[in-house]
């Protein structure tokens, strides 16, 4: 069966700036050491007001705009987030009441970085059951809300914003069309033996409290590449295609090292993967839906193409998703 089609895309960012040169009036580092090491030359940092649930339902009413649907149609929502507005209930929730379309489906899916590709699949998978007809996928962060500022090795490479798509049902007449626009693929994968690699040292079972970002940084780096081509090899595979006939590479936006690695293990031209680090650095589950709709507003990724998307975050948890637009 064909996959569910990809209607239209948004996004949204917190209206703060904070450059390099800033993070090093605060933390032990400079422009240079954080450009050299992972591209970041900037991120949008989260002010008064501005939460998980309300870049998630700007980026939502973007993506609702683009497709040209109303939200009264919308019969899913599933939102990727580490970072939560409560512990409970989901954030989509509320999301959905801000939309206006209760009634329905809404819950949050927690991979972290891997979280859009992780709830992209949840959704395709409900609307071929027939659970709904029409669903948003949303990848939203606050990340700076977990950050301890004094560690100059995590708080430099992450940054808040969101992302979402709105996906359609796959249709009778598209089945066995390889040229029909939709979901093609998608392989997911978790590892929790690698918990101590890069995880949040709190929660709510164990500190009572939110807790802050730890990383191994090298030993994530050499985990990360290893995992993406080897996933991106399985999705392939899967949908019969070859590297060469991918147009574009959407990746998580973690680090530009990381980027360049997977693409040079795979042999993926460097002009076919899209990057936006340098302007966003990490937004975790964000970060595919965000750097996915920046391409296709600016002219890069247009209908037809043959789009690929791939994660991995704490975890661990990996994943990648062929789709053509």
């Amino acid at each position: 069966m064909s996959g569910s089609r990809l209607l239209g895309t948004g996004s949204a960012l917190p209206r703060r700036i904070v450059t390099n040169a800033e993070l090093a009036s605060r933390v032990d580092t400079s422009d240079e050491w954080i450009t050299a090491r992972t591209g970041i030359r900037q991120r949008h940092i989260a002010g008064e007001g501005e939460t998980t649930s309300t870049l998630a339902i700007a980026a939502a009413r973007a993506a609702l705009a683009d497709a040209g649907v109303e939200a009264s149609s919308i019969g899913l929502i599933v939102l990727a987030t580490a970072t939560p507005d409560n512990t409970f209930p989901a954030t989509a929730t509320k999301v959905q009441a801000a939309l206006g379309c209760t009634g329905g489906i809404a819950f949050d899916v927690a991979a972290v970085c891997s979280g859009f590709l992780y709830a992209l699949g949840v959704a395709d998978s409900l609307l071929k059951t027939g659970m709904a007809r029409r669903a948003l996928v949303i990848g939203a962060e606050t990340f700076s809300r977990i950050l301890d500022w004094e560690d100059r090795t995590t708080c430099v490479l992450f940054g808040d914003g969101a992302g979402a798509v709105v996906l359609e049902a796959p249709t009778a007449a598209a089945a066995g069309d390889p040229q029909a626009p939709g979901i093609i693929a998608t392989r997911l994968h978790a590892d929790g033996t690698c918990h101590d690699l890069l995880y949040v040292d709190g929660g709510p079972s164990t500190t009572q409290s939110v807790g802050y970002v730890r990383m191994r940084g090298q030993e994530v780096f050499r985990h990360a590449v290893v995992n993406l081509a080897d996933v991106l090899k399985e999705v392939l595979e899967e949908a019969k295609v070859s590297v060469d006939e991918i147009d574009w590479v959407v990746p998580h936006q973690a680090n530009a090292r990381i980027l360049d690695a997977t693409a040079r293990k795979l042999g993926i031209a460097p002009e076919k993967v899209v990057m936006t680090v340098q302007d966003h650095a990490n937004t975790s589950a964000a970060s595919v839906p965000l750097a996915l709709d920046v391409a296709r507003r600016d002219g890069r990724i247009r209908a037809g193409d043959l789009v690929m998307l791939e994660a991995m975050g704490g975890g661990f948890t990996w994943g990648a998703s062929l789709i053509r637009m």
